[in-house]
């Protein structure tokens, strides 16, 4: 059949020099589109940092690290006071320096999300301090 995918029709046997360390090669597509390390993930959190910072700049903050930028909450407080071009509802801590800190500064995000009827889905004060971020960059917030 020559109209069909070449890789319907390769053997199971590996080739003879073929590298068995070579874990894209045993990885089906869907698993290579969902790893750490996919293309797209990398793009569209490039893209997403560069809007961030973009926004950020009015209040000359800075988005490095989206795993780690944001965990301390000043950053989103600083882009949703940006965006919504209106202050917290409620006091934050300015100096974070324990994780309860951290999660308090991100719940009064949360909570200024929720009184601007803006809505969540799979997002709550703990999973912000360890983002993941494939459900971050996938629509959910």
């Amino acid at each position: 059949m020559s109209g069909s995918h070449p890789r319907l029709h390769q053997s199971a046997a590996p080739a003879p020099n073929a590298l068995s360390t070579d874990k894209d090669a045993e990885m089906p597509a869907t698993e290579k589109d969902l790893a750490e390390d996919a293309p797209w993930k990398k793009i569209q959190q490039n893209t997403f940092t560069r809007w961030c910072n973009e926004h950020l700049k009015c209040v000359n903050k800075r988005i490095g690290n989206l795993q780690t930028d944001l965990s301390d909450g000043l950053r989103l407080i600083g882009l949703l006071e940006v965006l919504s071009q209106k202050k917290m509802f409620r006091k934050y801590n300015q100096r974070p320096t324990f994780r309860q800190m951290q999660l308090e500064n991100v719940s009064v995000a949360l909570e200024f999300l929720d009184k601007e009827n803006i809505k969540l889905v799979s997002i709550a004060g703990p999973f912000c301090l360890g983002i993941n971020l494939f459900i971050f960059l996938n629509g959910s917030l």
